[in-house]
């Protein structure tokens, strides 16, 4: 078997050392790669973003197996792309991929589906421009005035996510999206929630537009500063088996968060197919979703 793993970094690197060592493939290759993923596959100079590109790699190639590791093609459709041609494809759909691309999609779907995640509420720059008194009263009505979370609704890198201590924080991030254009086309929107306490942690599943299997519970640090504190980025470390998540709990992430999910994509008729992440915060009332990545 000749399988393409699509994307150049850490993630992909793994992705390419595991399945360089599956006696079933007989090659890995890389778009695009990168200089420690060299030493595990063949890697080939395609953007992760150049759909065209990729499809022709594994038309060429004679690929059987494409992984994609990256979001951005991953709602950018390349697995639409790659399956119209008739490749096989290990990853959701540019409409399953919505659940990562769209904040505001992913509460919709989880209050569809009745999975448990923090208040919030969207609002757009056409909101803005109507009353941007009408947007912050949202910080005062419903989350007291106090701590809250501002999320541009798009892809942001990791790092489109502002955790406000004060409520004037709150409103200063969100004047910056709406009003200031900050990060560009996602933050056209932004969903503003109320900020939960507890520990942070990160669970796994594999999908097949059906059921989910849960893989090993993580838990990963993506404040820049010493102490958790400072911006987001796009996550600084991860460490698994998680000692505080015993077996109880993570069948429980399964039954209210995981499965849950999966099926209400189902029931819309956009089944989600591959690796599903839950970013979840572990309140005193029970695990919450903060974000969902593909």
């Amino acid at each position: 078997m000749r399988v393409l793993v699509v994307g150049g970094g850490g993630r992909e690197h793994a992705l390419s050392w595991r399945l360089a060592r599956d006696p079933a493939v007989d090659e890995v290759l890389a778009a695009p790669g990168n200089p420690g993923i060299a030493e595990e596959a063949r890697c080939i100079p395609v953007a992760a973003d150049d759909l065209p590109g990729l499809v022709a790699l594994v038309e060429r190639e004679d690929v059987d197996l494409t992984v994609v590791g990256p979001e951005v093609p991953l709602v950018l459709g390349l697995v639409d792309a790659l399956e119209a041609f008739g490749g096989v494809v290990f990853g959701p759909s540019a409409d399953a991929a919505r659940l990562e691309g769209s904040k505001a999609f992913a509460k919709d779907v989880m209050a569809r589906a009745g999975v448990p995640t923090a208040r919030s509420a969207t609002f757009t720059r056409s909101d803005w421009e109507a009353g941007p008194s009408d947007v912050l009263s949202f910080l005062d009505a419903e989350l007291g005035g106090g701590p809250a979370v501002v999320k541009a609704d798009g892809l942001a890198a990791g790092k489109g996510v502002v955790v406000a201590d004060t409520r004037d924080e709150a409103a200063a991030a969100v004047e910056a999206c709406l009003g200031g254009a900050a990060f560009g086309r996602a933050g056209a929107s932004v969903v503003i929630e109320e900020r939960l306490e507890g520990p942070e942690v990160s669970a796994f599943g594999v999908a097949d537009g059906r059921e989910v299997v849960p893989l090993a519970i993580a838990q990963d640090f993506k404040r820049a500063g010493d102490g958790d504190a400072g911006p987001n980025t796009g996550g600084m470390g991860a460490y698994s088996p998680v000692p505080f998540v015993d077996e109880v709990l993570a069948d429980r992430i399964v039954s209210d968060v995981l499965a849950p999910t999966v099926r209400a994509m189902a029931e819309a008729g956009t089944p989600y197919r591959g690796v599903l992440y839950a970013g979840l915060m572990l309140t005193a009332e029970g695990p919450r979703v903060l974000e969902f990545n593909c």
